[in-house]
């Protein structure tokens, strides 16, 4: 098979083919596949016995029909996840298709650039559809299995596909345990924007779907997690571009979960023909998500996904001007720069309403009347202060109006039927990513920004930017609609590397609003956040979350404190090894007053937590995740190991009673509420146990003696 023939397989664009006389070479492949010797281990072709592969964390096993299950293989102890079930599928135009008889399996060892590892191939017939699932566990990682699924048209007329499902289970809830029976990631973004993190219900449904949920909310990781007190169970895809599919998750009754991958698409199977699935996965884990997008991401590393760097500044504390709103004025900025100062603060981010508007990204004349003079006049102001200048900016949109599209009407994203798309906070039209004069505009607006008016970073915000729609515009010659959707990552790309070419060492934050952010973007921005939290919890899931899928390199931003609980919240951020930061304003500066309002009382707090993140610095700390269990582990707790040294950060509306202490060595602590300075006494590392008493929040280090 030809580079350019698997090119068009893994993307979908046509999934048809002729089939090949010689089988090894009809299979869906990513890469060079190197097959080990014979060995007495592996099976011969034939249909006897039940299929099955095994590797040291988890078993998939098949039965006659296809049907197949997972089981967890953690501690000497095997759990199955649930009951066999019809996990790979496709669906007609007239009927699905879900019992496939076994007609042959094979087992073998196969060497690839993910690894060595163990590939069982198993064979089925339904009428005249042929189903191919070929499950791979590689050596390093034991704890998923990869699939890759063909069907071929053996019969004489053509069928009329129009979706197919991998990797759907049911999954058993565990017995005689209390409600809730499961928690969940959830990786769809949705206008309301939902935890990302959830206990399932009876009758809960979400479809996931990785594409456009509504006008300008859609996008996000494709794989989603379920997860019960003793193990947990993850399905996904695992293709470098991003695919519209759909990762439902349900609850039927109180006794069972489903998952799933599905993608809908018409395919026009020819006789003789044949089409292939996306590369899925199933995982399973032992805990919360944590695991298995820490493993999605390994995984993804193999394929070329590498995070970004941040610089050393990356790290210092955030003011922004957004609490002035959009009616900002320049004097307001200078007035608040010495209260900032005096805080602490290492950065400050001018926020929208600093432009004409939105697509032409000119300055607001009646702010700026002397143009680019003004501009660079702030930001000389905000470096003689001794801080770094960010701007917010939200690309890839453009109000009607614009100058832009006034010159560039062809620049828009189109639906199928013509029309425009909108994007709804500021009234403005999709630009599309895949159109290369429309990437090339966006390097130039970065160039302005950071060489002409000297900013050190970005803050780019919007909720389109996690996804695009399909793109109809005749005036961009698309192969297949879906490429605004593929191109979106390289779309941003093209602005970090613009970015790090014209000022190296430059933050590029990445907020999209409220989103389940999108891993394909992810390499290309420093700094993440948790995007307009609707409360303390989503800065705290939203910390782990993408501290499983980036790292703990890239900086993560707690966004304004005023977005937490009480407006007030830092310890939710300082606790998982966020960046503080604010949106206050100065209240004799305003007219309207509010929780943004920077009071005596409130800059008491604020000198005191700004004071603990100085000398902690969590943030550069390494977040061990897989020590608790955000759903299942009560009172929620989150852990920063720096050096030797333990910070842990408990939260509960109130709680008295023992906690317990994980991950210390076989050693003794010294334990102190580094919030207080309360010394709380000295426990053992191999047996820590602590009783303590708290309403909201307990910061606690523990160091060894």
């Amino acid at each position: 098979m030809g580079s350019s023939e698997k090119r068009i397989l893994q993307s979908g664009r046509s999934p048809l083919r002729k089939l090949k006389a010689a089988t090894a070479t009809g299979l869906w492949v990513a890469l060079t596949i190197v097959f080990a010797p014979w060995s007495p281990a592996a099976a011969a072709d034939g249909p006897t016995g039940k299929p099955q592969i095994q590797g040291g964390n988890l078993r998939i096993e098949f039965e006659n029909r296809l049907r197949s299950r997972v089981v967890a293989r953690f501690d000497k102890a095997e759990t199955v996840m649930g009951p066999f079930t019809a996990s790979e599928t496709v669906t007609a135009a007239d009927k699905p298709w879900t019992a496939f008889l076994l007609t042959s399996q094979k087992h073998e060892r196969t060497k690839d650039t993910f690894g060595e590892g163990e590939r069982l191939t198993v064979e089925g017939k339904a009428g005249e559809l042929k189903k191919t699932v070929s499950v791979t566990v590689y050596d390093d990682f034991p704890a998923m299995a990869f699939f890759d699924v063909q069907y071929t048209n053996t019969g004489t007329s053509k069928l009329a596909i129009r979706s197919w499902t991998n990797n759907a289970y049911t999954v058993n809830a565990q017995p005689n345990v209390g409600a809730p029976a499961f928690w969940s990631y959830q990786s769809g973004s949705y206008e309301k924007r939902p935890n990302w993190i959830l206990p399932l219900h009876t009758n809960f449904q979400q479809e996931n779907y990785q594409g456009m949920n509504t006008d300008d909310y859609g996008g996000g990781t494709p794989t989603i997690d379920v997860w019960r007190r003793d193990v947990g169970i993850a399905v996904g895809h695992v293709e470098p571009r991003p695919k519209l599919v759909s990762l439902p998750v349900s609850m039927p009754d109180a006794a069972h979960a489903t998952i799933a991958v599905r993608f809908t698409k018409d395919i026009a199977l020819s006789p003789g023909e044949n089409f292939h699935t996306f590369r899925t996965f199933v995982a399973v884990h032992q805990g919360d998500y944590f695991r298995s997008l820490a493993n999605y991401r390994r995984f993804m590393m193999k394929q070329g996904f590498q995070m970004a760097t941040a610089p050393d500044d990356a790290f210092g504390a955030i003011w922004c001007a957004w609490g002035y709103g959009r009616e900002v004025q320049p004097q307001q900025v200078y007035d608040s720069l010495p209260t900032a100062k005096r805080l602490g603060f290492r950065w400050v981010t001018l926020d929208d309403g600093w432009q004409n508007n939105v697509g032409d990204w000119q300055l607001d004349p009646k702010k700026f009347p002397n143009g680019d003079a003004d501009m660079k006049a702030l930001v000389d102001r905000i470096h003689q202060e001794g801080f770094k200048a960010q701007l917010w900016w939200s690309p890839l949109s453009a109000v009607p109006d614009s100058q832009l599209l006034r010159d560039h009407p062809d620049y828009e994203l189109l639906n199928q039927d013509g029309s425009t798309r909108k994007v709804s906070w500021w009234d403005s039209y999709y630009l599309c990513p895949a159109d290369r004069r429309v990437v090339e505009y966006h390097k130039a607006v970065v160039r302005k920004i950071l060489v002409d008016w000297g900013f050190d970073g970005l803050k780019l915000d919007g909720q389109d930017m996690n996804g695009v729609p399909a793109c109809y515009n005749p005036a961009h010659h698309h192969a297949q609609s879906e490429d605004s959707v593929e191109a979106l990552p390289d779309f941003f790309k093209a602005i970090y590397e613009t970015a790090q070419a014209v000022k190296p060492g430059a933050l590029v934050e990445f907020c999209p609003c409220g989103t389940a952010f999108s891993f394909f973007t992810m390499p290309h921005f420093n700094m993440s956040v948790a995007s307009d939290p609707r409360g303390s919890f989503q800065v705290r899931s939203k910390a782990k979350t993408l501290k499983a899928l980036m790292g703990d390199n890239v900086p993560f931003f707690g966004d304004h404190v005023e977005l937490s609980d009480g407006a007030n919240d830092f310890a939710s951020t300082l606790g998982v090894g966020g960046v503080v930061g604010t949106q206050f304003v100065l209240p004799s500066l305003v007219t309207k007053h509010g929780k943004s309002d920077l009071t005596p009382e409130r800059e008491k707090e604020f000198e005191k937590w700004l004071r603990i993140y100085r000398e902690k610095m969590l943030s550069k700390g390494q977040y061990l995740g897989q020590l608790y269990d955000i759903g299942f582990d009560v009172p929620e707790t989150h852990v920063i190991r720096k050096d030797q040294t333990m910070y842990y950060a408990l939260f509960a509306k109130q709680w008295k009673g023992p906690v317990e202490l994980r991950g210390l060595e076989d050693r003794n602590y010294s334990v102190v509420d580094y919030v207080t300075g309360k010394n709380l006494g000295i426990v053992s590392g191999h047996n820590a146990h602590l009783p303590v008493e708290f309403d909201q929040h307990l910061l606690l280090e523990v160091v060894p003696r």
